[in-house]
């Protein structure tokens, strides 16, 4: 394993950045399409499998779980390799494991190709915002972020139609086979056009330790999470074990770290006021993240009856938001260096934006909830990308791959227990609501007649029913449950994000740098030869200089015993 050490190299021009870019983004594309393409069609996949409820579950987890786990381990081979190497082996570990999850036959198979896509997925998302960092400096990158939002964008929105419209037309096995194109174009572009520094080689440790009990205390925490309510009662001894030995598991990481020659994270990062509070920003960030998004649809399909591609079309003012107000954002931090203020916007307009699609129901007009949710993407354009930004431009640049990943991770993380937790809280809210509404729903069910009794059936299995196949009476009161329970959640969540502006404010307001993270280590490694340059010269003038006065001394008694003989 090598550790970067650039050698000079001009500045490249806007055309030349673009060019490189352009593999870069491809990757970044491929690795979010591969998540959202199937989310349409898992049902088809999993019941074509013969899979069941578990499988489901775990064919979802289980990349999540691998994503997350990855990243910070390819942001420390980021600081100890060669970036450029690594971001193609995790494209090329991506095309083999799309391929062969095309042709899985059964779950178990699917689940085990799904986390190799994942730990390459991790790869990808994390290695992309880092190399770009070695040619791209933090002042520089705002004029690219409208780039990365539209990326974003299309991958988050385009996904699922893709994936329904294959999966209806052709055969879901398409869904895995058709982000290799991109995927193999990405490697063949990268190499072209990615041309980082030379590295300098040197001898490393890798931390194995570090990585196990991460991996392991993460993985049981991310299952706790994903599982609980669902596999296991949350009050239950299988609980109490996982988030035991998580704790456990975790806590010797923190230990093994700390005397680590060569850890995988850093504890001194934390020392670091910029790194710490962009930790628990992105933490808070990820709740508001993927907490929204994941519950902003089940209201659409829920609420409004929409079907699962249709839902995903009215979601886009989320995604519309943060790919128009990072781009604007992006400009203006390029042209002034000043990122503080927007991001302190962004952080305010999440909170906002939060306690208005707090207020929808099942009937306010889609308008109005578009309006909202753009405000909250908004919000999460000025804060999300620019987190790592600040946190690249204050770190040591040799711990610039594990601090950008660290960021990454932490939002998962955050993401992951704020999807947990929300889903918790309305999985034991909608029993409740409809218990209230039982007269209502009795009388609803009476007025059917025959119809009535097959509707009474299906809700006494205890099995929510699909709503929009409802009788109308019957529909629209649960429609009505679903249009308060689930903005009810972005009522909770809303307090919770002030944490973001709370962590937000607290960060030094630093300025951003124009050097890339290339001519940070030139300069370092300038100014270490030359403090060695100038020790090795200060020694030879010192062994000169004793050199003379052993001659000198040598030279006084020869002289002294002449005299005597004279």
């Amino acid at each position: 394993m090598t550790a970067i050490a650039p050698v000079a190299k001009p500045k490249m021009t806007h055309r030349e950045i673009l060019t490189a870019l352009t593999g870069i983004l491809m990757g970044m594309f491929v690795s979010i399409l591969a998540n959202t393409v199937v989310s349409s069609s898992l049902p088809v996949i999993v019941s074509d499998l013969h899979g069941s409820q578990t499988s489901y579950t775990w064919v979802v987890t289980a990349t999540l779980l691998a994503t997350t786990i990855s990243t910070p381990i390819w942001g420390k081979l980021a600081d100890l390799g060669n970036r450029k190497l690594l971001l193609q082996i995790s494209l090329a570990i991506f095309v083999l494991a799309s391929a062969a999850a095309g042709f899985s036959q059964t779950t178990g198979f699917l689940i085990a190709m799904r986390v190799v896509q994942g730990l390459a997925g991790g790869g990808v998302g994390a290695l992309a915002q880092i190399v770009m960092a070695d040619f791209l400096s933090p002042r520089e990158r705002g004029k690219y972020m409208g780039l990365f939002g539209a990326v974003m964008a299309v991958g988050t929105v385009g996904g699922p139609l893709i994936g329904g419209f294959v999966t209806d037309t052709i055969n879901w096995r398409w869904n895995f086979f058709i982000a290799l194109p991109f995927a193999i174009a990405a490697v063949a572009l990268i190499q072209r056009t990615l041309h980082l520094p030379a590295i300098a080689k040197r001898k490393v440790k890798i931390d194995y330790w570090g990585i196990l009990l991460l991996s392991g205390g993460v993985s049981l925490l991310l299952i706790w999470m994903s599982l609980g309510g669902s596999q296991f009662e949350w009050a239950s001894s299988t609980s109490l074990m996982m988030v035991a030995g998580a704790v456990i598991l975790l806590a010797a990481f923190i230990l093994v770290e700390i005397k680590s020659p060569e850890p995988l994270l850093s504890m001194s990062l934390f020392k670091n006021r910029t790194f710490t509070f962009a930790v628990i920003a992105s933490l808070a960030v990820g709740v508001s993240m993927f907490g929204t998004s994941v519950f902003l649809s089940q209201y659409m399909i829920m609420a409004r009856g929409a079907s699962a591609t249709m839902a995903g079309l009215m979601t886009f003012p989320l995604m519309g938001g943060l790919l128009i107000i990072s781009t604007i954002g992006g400009q203006i931090i390029s042209r002034t260096g000043k990122w503080k203020p927007l991001v302190v916007t962004g952080s305010v307009l999440i909170v906002i934006g939060l306690f208005l699609l707090g207020t929808i129901h099942y009937d306010t007009n889609y308008a109005l909830v578009a309006t909202f949710m753009f405000i909250l993407g908004a919000g999460m354009g000025l804060v999300m990308q620019n987190m790592v930004l600040v946190v690249q431009n204050s770190v040591d640049v040799k711990e610039l791959g594990v601090a950008s990943s660290s960021v990454n991770f932490f939002r998962t993380l955050g993401g992951t227990a704020g999807t947990a937790g929300l889903g918790a809280i309305l999985a034991a809210t909608i029993p409740n609501m409809i218990a209230d509404r039982q007269a209502d729903l009795m009388q609803a069910i009476g007025s059917l007649g025959e119809k009535g009794q097959a509707v009474a059936q299906v809700l006494s299995s205890g099995n929510l029913p699909t709503i929009s196949t409802l009788p109308e009476p019957v529909r629209v009161i649960f429609e009505s449950i679903y249009g308060d329970a689930v903005p009810s959640l972005f009522t909770f969540a809303a307090p919770l994000s002030l944490i973001v502006v709370i962590a937000v404010c607290l960060i030094p307001n630093q300025v951003l740098t124009t050097q890339t993270a290339t001519e940070r280590m030139q300069d370092i490694e300038a100014e270490t030869e030359s403090e060695t340059t100038a020790a090795t010269s200060g020694q030879e003038n010192v062994d000169a200089a004793n050199l003379e006065q052993a001659n000198v001394s040598d030279h006084a008694p020869r002289t002294a015993m002449k005299s005597a003989d004279n």
